[in-house]
């Protein structure tokens, strides 16, 4: 949910207008967005070098992964790994642009972890590619750019944690 959305619901439920404080946090929701839009479009742009890229440091770091008997093991699983992470990467896209982790949370981390522990798949090793991810993008980003974007790959990091 945006600030924008936020601060209305929460003025409605108390039947009140915005508070100045409200207010000035929406305006600076609005003049950051086309610095989030301009962040969303480059890893966007760039989401097959980023999996890509993330995926082979992955890999390499976690041979265990793709080894006979890992997660990964195989064209077949290897691009589900793949798929995985371009998922985590949307999502990320989706934070960012909102502005908040809402997106990122009701769409796709609740139930994660238990579900990556039923299938069997090292929770541990998908964090290290999104970690991974998370440092491809920030070398596609300016400073500024890569702090806002990597607040929201920590998110994702962080619940698989």
């Amino acid at each position: 949910m945006s600030i924008v959305t936020k601060s209305i619901v929460n003025a409605d439920a108390e039947a009140r207008y915005l508070s100045p404080g409200e207010l000035d946090r929406i305006k600076g929701f609005v003049t950051s967005g086309e610095r989030r839009l301009r962040i969303a479009q480059t890893l966007t742009d760039s989401r097959e070098r980023i999996v890509k890229q993330a995926g082979d440091q992955l890999f390499q770091k976690r041979p265990d992964v793709v080894s006979p008997g890992g997660n990964a093991y195989g064209e077949e699983m290897t691009a589900t790994c793949l798929r995985d992470l371009d998922y985590y990467l949307r999502l990320v896209t989706y934070g960012v642009v909102s502005g908040d982790v809402t997106p990122i949370e009701e769409i796709g981390i609740v139930g994660v972890r238990e579900m990556y522990k039923s299938l069997g798949t090292p929770v541990e090793a998908v964090a290290e590619g999104i970690r991974a991810m998370k440092n491809v993008a920030s070398s596609l980003l300016s400073g500024d750019d890569a702090a806002e974007a990597s607040s929201y790959f920590d998110y994702v990091i962080g619940a698989m944690q």
